[in-house]
């Protein structure tokens, strides 16, 4: 296979010249004794034009070097990358105490440590109470998330954030999810309250939305007593699962269940033709070595 085949054209020079060396008269030279008995010389001749040989054939090898050969690359195998979302509660009820620090301090530490998990993937955080702040966008450079604790404590967001919409969060996030044409999609839901915005059957839509655009939803539930049954209805419907967490270590082991259950993808990408020089650089070169051995010798002398 060759990226420019016109080239090739050119190989009509080398294939004259060696028609020429192998098919003319040889040169003659007039001695005192040239009518004398003598043998041929046959073997010689052949050797001397083996000899003039090498010449063309450089060229010819350099005419397919010029014509770009290629050759096919074995298939590859890829990750396939994989959007996470954080959609992470910061009402005040996520002050309350949780092994040494907050309901906060935990989920934090934990989302973090997950990141080690998934490394390659993409990664998104966003914060909500009744209003929702995405507050990094989808990114491989996971340093924004180390940073983020400090600054939106549950204590100190506004009076805005106090509240508990996760109805509101989850389609937000959504949204920046959608955006992303490459990749699996998931959101890991992260509250420790209940929901008015997720009653009258509003977790069944919300649900089918997310499904229908391939979303798979796991929330965290970090509280005493079980998830509401609109959260489990969500995750269930779209393939993901709701996880009750009471400790700081429970939490640690539920971000490592979520990364064996959303399993990595490989894709087997098709082979590309790529620049294959090897070998008629090893030919050329060893033509051309041969051309200058010869150039000492194996050449006709009349003198």
């Amino acid at each position: 296979m060759f990226g420019e085949p016109w080239v090739l054209l050119g190989l009509i020079v080398p294939v004259l010249l060696l028609a020429w060396v192998w098919t003319r008269r040889a040169r003659r030279l007039v001695l005192p004794f040239d009518h004398a008995a003598a043998r041929g010389g046959k073997v010689l001749r052949a050797l001397l034009q083996a000899g003039e040989s090498f010449a063309p054939l450089v060229l010819a090898v350099a005419i397919l070097l010029l014509a770009s050969p290629q050759s096919l690359s074995a298939p590859k195998v890829k990750r396939s990358l994989t959007n996470i979302e954080f959609c992470v509660d910061i009402s005040g009820s996520m002050t309350a105490k949780f092994g040494s620090g907050t309901r906060y301090d935990g989920a934090m530490a934990a989302l973090n440590q997950f990141l080690e998990y998934r490394k390659g993937d993409a990664f998104g955080l966003t914060f909500f109470g009744n209003s929702v702040l995405h507050w990094v966008p989808l990114t491989s450079d996971v340093s924004a998330f180390r940073c983020a604790p400090p600054f939106m404590r549950p204590e100190l967001v506004p009076p805005w954030f106090g509240g508990t919409e996760i109805g509101k969060a989850v389609l937000a996030c959504r949204e920046v999810l959608t955006a992303r044409e490459e990749g699996d999609r998931m959101i890991i839901l992260i509250t420790d309250g209940f929901s008015s915005d997720l009653m009258g059957d509003r977790d069944l839509e919300i649900a089918r939305r997310l499904k229908a655009d391939g979303i798979v939803l796991y929330a965290i539930n970090i509280q005493e007593s079980e998830a509401p049954g609109e959260i489990v209805n969500m995750t269930r419907m779209t393939g993901g699962e709701v996880f009750n967490v009471v400790d700081p270590a429970t939490l640690a082991r539920v971000f490592q269940r979520i990364d064996e259950m959303q399993e990595t993808r490989l894709e087997k990408t098709a082979g590309e033709y790529v620049d294959d020089f090897y070998a008629l650089c090893v030919a050329g070169l060893g033509l051309l070595g041969l051309h200058l051995l010869a150039m000492l010798g194996l050449r006709y002398t009349p003198w």
